[in-house]
């Protein structure tokens, strides 16, 4: 077996490299909540287990980011687990100036006062306990305090710059 000849010529380190790179990784997809004056959202595909014990999450979030003023004091977060039936509500949080909390989106608070999503696959409420300096990012590891793994139903996935489902 040989190289595809495309190889053997490394691209320098770049932005458009990293996001070129990451378009053949495929990422499950959450929704990221927190409580301020209006309750803020995001859609990412940054999300990790860390630990464990203590069961231990992680996300990336761009200090640019409209929900980032919330997320930066927030004791609590939400994690949502989206499901291949909810493009429209990954869009809708992926997208700047969207009103994520409108009528249309199925929402109520939960525990620690944390915005919780309704007909996801999962959610999880966590309490933050780091948030860490990445370049234009922070990342913010968080640690379980509730949460309901029963939604069921297969996962949505982002691939290739658009939402997409698992094949079979």
């Amino acid at each position: 077996m040989t190289a595809s000849p495309e190889l053997d010529v490394p691209r320098t380190a770049s932005p458009a490299l990293l996001r070129s790179v990451f378009r053949q990784h495929a990422a499950g997809v959450a929704v990221i909540t927190a409580a301020g004056e209006s309750p803020v959202g995001f859609t990412a595909t940054s999300l990790n287990s860390v630990a464990a014990e203590p069961p231990l999450i992680s996300f990336g979030v761009g200090t640019s980011s409209s929900s980032w003023p919330v997320v930066s004091e927030a004791e609590h977060i939400g994690v949502h687990i989206l499901g291949e039936h909810q493009q429209e509500l990954a869009a809708t949080f992926a997208r700047s100036g969207a009103d994520r909390f409108g009528p249309s989106t199925d929402w109520r608070s939960g525990p620690e006062g944390v915005p919780v999503l309704g007909g996801v696959l999962a959610w999880l409420v966590c309490r933050v306990v780091a948030r860490v300096p990445a370049g234009d990012h922070r990342i913010v590891i968080a640690q379980v305090v509730a949460g309901d793994p029963a939604g069921g139903g297969r996962p949505l996935v982002y691939h290739q710059g658009r939402f997409t489902a698992l094949r079979d």
